[in-house]
């Protein structure tokens, strides 16, 4: 086993140990503590932002509610998603929030949530081009790129960094940050593009019709004309439209 490797699971242990609160709850900023530090692009690795990601992960699915297994959005994502955990190599995990707002986003360990919004617009072929396409976002490493640029960027990020390069402890607040960046995380249209034309042959190669990508954003665009929710972080424009329909011919 790696250093890397026993690093995350021990951090994970003291988290479950250590991270009770008096009453018997359970206080992630005891259990992350507090880091010291800027910590350094030389020492952040690919598996340093990944941690952080599943960190932030359980932090937003504290602060959000989160549909409980039998609750029929969780069945209709459960069947939807059914063998997708492990698609193109990934570890993928996949929740519903209970929240009205259209949208859905994901995060560089494999995260993914969609908001119950979604499901109350559009039809299951188009939630699951949703899916693929922040699938893509994680394959295609935008979501990782995004959050580890965060880490660097923002000195608020204070972090100890183990001798192997992962990240020692973030305090809950900043992991709810992490958390919120990647929510209202702004591709660029380069990003969006890439990550559509990935949907598009997911859903070829998953059997499913490649056509729903284009009616996913047809759909949002009919009901967000003025923007907010998932358009809000992936605009759509001419171009977009027309570069799903040039990969839908090509495959």
């Amino acid at each position: 086993m790696k250093k890397t490797t026993k690093f995350i699971a021990g951090l994970v242990l003291l988290a479950l140990l250590g991270g009770c609160a008096a009453g018997g709850g359970f206080d992630i900023d005891k259990a992350l503590g507090v880091g010291g530090g800027v910590l350094q692009a030389s020492v952040l690795s690919e598996d340093s932002v990944k941690q952080a990601a599943t960190l932030a992960a359980v932090e937003m699915d504290g602060q959000t509610k989160v549909a409980d297994a039998n609750d029929p959005y969780s069945v209709r994502l459960r069947r939807l998603t059914q063998g997708l955990e492990t698609y193109d190599g990934l570890n993928l995990n996949f929740k519903v929030y209970l929240n009205p707002e259209v949208n859905a986003f994901a995060m560089a360990d494999g995260t993914v949530r969609v908001y119950s919004g979604l499901f109350d617009v559009m039809p299951d072929d188009q939630v699951f081009a949703v899916i693929a396409h922040e699938v893509g976002h994680v394959k295609l490493k935008h979501s990782y790129n995004q959050m580890r640029e965060q880490i660097l960027s923002d000195t608020a990020f204070q972090a100890a960094a183990s001798v192997g390069g992962t990240i020692g402890s973030l305090t809950s607040s900043q992991l709810g940050q992490l958390g919120k960046a990647a929510i209202d995380a702004h591709f660029s249209q380069a990003d969006e593009l890439e990550a559509d034309v990935y949907a598009v042959k997911a859903l070829h190669r998953l059997k499913k019709d490649p056509r729903a990508m284009k009616a996913a954003i047809q759909t949002l665009e009919g009901l967000h004309s003025g923007g907010g929710g998932f358009l809000s972080s992936h605009p759509s424009n001419p171009k977009r439209i027309e570069q799903i329909d040039a990969a839908i011919a090509r495959l």
